[in-house]
């Protein structure tokens, strides 16, 4: 087969592992909004939808359920793509921005954040994705300055002891400067480092939506750079591509990606890992192909632990992050073992 019949294959196998998703996910967001403590059926949904729902079914569905679902939805984009571009500038099928511990680093400015403001309410919260990000950049330079070798550059298995160790010592801190907080405070620190995405509003769904929409758009610009990179440094710098400038630039974009959608959705993990992974067995190897795929793959995970923690565990909502860690870590396990095959 040509070149040219190789590429349209798997253009073809793109699209059709996208608009599959995409039922997959219209599916998803329409279960979601039916089930939780409060079940409203489907007819329901609908006319609360179009304006002809009661009183209180447009309260459930619009102040509480929606903006749940929407800051899932947003971070399941965010944490997916963010997996993706750490794999690729890494060239380490482990690498996740939880491993590698970039999410420490965004509980850190989080913890940092409420020590000062007190509050996760109102238009303070604009702020917390600043704060993560802030922290996340830190904690991620200082891995990646690390496990940096100037002679063989970037090595794999260093970044990932390296952001382990990381991860231990911030972690620590983070758990020091939590004890510290009021009762009620600390009461959220503990939901969010689990992953809880309990009382999200419309005011945590727009400081979240810009950092998606701008940067997920550019993320898959630069896709082409992620390809470079996995064919070695020594390749790329080849063909022209200015190495170091383009590694620091896709970095700085899956920090910000994973930042913003942890401050809003709490310390999950894992959906960086497996979203990248299925994407490339549905969608093949190259970025501009399976980079959309890794996005919805963490959209339908995200939305799907959500719902499943808070309408089966019924009356004790379990946050949405330890149902992707009960999936998450026997897969990483699984990948440890294969990756010694």
């Amino acid at each position: 087969m040509n070149i040219e019949g190789l590429a349209r294959r798997r253009t073809r196998r793109a699209v059709i592992a996208s608009l599959a998703l995409a039922i997959i996910v219209l599916v998803v967001i329409i279960v979601s909004l039916n089930t939780g403590s409060i079940r409203l059926s489907p007819l329901t949904v609908a006319k609360t939808l179009l304006g002809y729902g009661s009183g209180q079914d447009t309260m459930i569905l619009f102040e509480y359920r929606l903006p749940r679902i929407v800051v899932t939805i947003l971070a399941g984009i965010g944490l997916g793509v963010s997996g993706a571009i750490l794999q690729g500038i890494s060239r380490n099928a482990l690498a996740d921005p939880g491993i590698l511990g970039i999410h420490a680093g965004a509980a850190f400015g989080l913890i940092v954040f409420i020590s000062f403001f007190r509050t996760l309410e109102g238009p303070a919260a604009l702020w917390i994705p600043l704060f993560t990000f802030t922290g996340g950049v830190l904690i991620a330079a200082v891995i990646f300055a690390l496990a940096y070798d100037r002679f063989r550059g970037l090595l794999p298995i260093r970044l990932i002891l390296v952001g382990i160790a990381v991860e231990a010592g911030v972690s620590a801190v983070t758990l020091f400067l939590s004890l510290r907080l009021d009762q009620d405070t600390y009461a959220f620190a503990a939901r969010w480092l689990a992953g809880s995405v309990w009382g999200r509003d419309w005011v945590h769904a727009a400081a979240l939506a810009p950092w998606i929409i701008l940067l997920v758009p550019l993320a898959y610009m630069n896709s082409r750079s992620l390809d470079l990179f996995a064919m070695g440094d020594e390749v790329a710098t080849g063909v022209g591509s200015p190495v170091t400038k383009s590694r620091i630039a896709m970095l700085a974009l899956a920090v910000a990606l994973s930042c913003a959608s942890v401050a809003m959705a709490g310390g999950i993990g894992f959906i960086g890992l497996i979203a990248p992974h299925i994407a490339k067995r549905l969608a093949g190897p190259q970025h501009r192909h399976f980079l959309p795929v890794a996005a919805m793959i963490g959209l339908v995970i995200m939305v799907t632990a959500d719902t499943i923690g808070r309408s089966i565990f019924q009356p004790n909502a379990i946050p949405a992050g330890v149902v992707v860690a009960a999936i998450g870590g026997p897969y990483f396990i699984y990948l440890l073992f294969r990756s010694k095959t």
